[in-house]
């Protein structure tokens, strides 16, 4: 990819984020509620789409991730621990679990690597469920404060996207540098990679990582968002759904979180008059659009603007 292509997706995603900023002003409080969570949403899509759609390295563990970092905020916010701190803590957290986790995929690939991570998210999962002492079990923590100076919804939604516009620049730095070269290399070909020098081992637990502490400061900002946190958003369905919006947005493709993200926060809401059937309705939907364009839909859209210009 050109230097002038890579400055205009980052220049579409701030554009994005600027755009979603400026619609703010005219919604209403759930809209604000939906746009914050769509933030929140893209930041955890776009660690696991470094860890798969650019390593190559396959994790359905992104939702305990997301639980890791929101059971974190929760828990040290109210004994004096200021937001910032407890999100970087739930980052750091991940960031190591992460470490570990990389550890299978250096002898494990594909499907094996999948149940590896599974059984992650389902020993995450149980730990909210059932240590009670901890995390409050099936009846969670209530009452989150979100940060000062960032209580309204309108300011929490501006924190997040600011969140995101941070996790942006840090992604396609990332991208940009030999990092970023590297991980596109171990996802193309491992052995070829190592053949030219690439550390394959030292890659791999790194996508593995940045990827999780993503999922981490996703969490964070979670926790605050809803004020509410108890394990059932953080099971195996939350990976899956993290997974969709990667593949449905593009995977392996800078904008495709935004938009996978987008999909998943607004197409639900657009389908729920059809109340029982909406659910079954969007998985309908999703199979089509994948069906159609395994690439996702930024692969779609920038494969119709190349016959576009080849025509011209």
């Amino acid at each position: 990819m050109s230097h002038a292509r890579h400055a205009a997706v980052l220049g579409a995603a701030l554009a994005a984020l600027v755009l979603a900023g400026l619609v703010s002003f005219a919604l209403q409080p759930y809209g604000i509620y939906l746009l914050s969570l769509w933030a929140v949403y893209t930041i955890a899509a776009t660690g696991l789409n470094l860890t798969l759609g650019y390593a190559g390295q396959v994790s359905l563990a992104q939702a305990a991730f997301v639980g890791i970092g929101a059971y974190t905020t929760a828990l040290l916010m109210p004994h004096g621990v200021p937001f910032g701190v407890s999100l970087m803590l739930g980052a750091l957290g991940c960031f190591v679990l992460g470490l570990g986790l990389g550890f299978p995929a250096l002898r494990v690939q594909g499907h094996y690597l999948a149940f590896v991570t599974l059984a992650l998210t389902t020993l995450a999962f149980l730990v909210m469920r059932n240590e009670t002492w901890l995390t409050g079990g099936i009846g969670g923590i209530s009452n989150i404060r979100r940060p000062a100076g960032f209580a309204s919804g309108r300011g929490y939604e501006f924190l997040c996207l600011g969140v995101l516009a941070c996790v942006t620049l840090l992604a396609w730095w990332l991208l940009r540098s030999p990092w970023g070269r590297a991980f596109m290399a171990l996802r193309e070909n491992p052995m070829r990679a190592a053949s030219l020098g690439v550390d394959v081992r030292a890659y791999t637990l790194l996508a593995f990582a940045i990827g999780a502490a993503l999922g981490g400061v996703a969490g964070a900002l979670y926790a605050p968002l809803v004020q509410y946190i108890e394990p059932s958003p953080f099971s195996l369905d939350f990976s899956l759904a993290l997974l969709l919006m990667v593949v449905v947005g593009g995977s392996g493709l800078f904008l495709g979180p935004f938009l996978g993200a987008l999909v998943a926060v607004l197409l639900p809401e657009w389908l729920r008059f059809l109340q029982d059937y909406y659910l079954v309705i969007y998985a309908a939907l999703v199979i089509v659009l994948l069906a159609l364009c395994p690439e996702g839909l930024i692969g779609l859209a920038e494969r119709h603007l190349f016959r576009r210009k080849g025509r011209a």
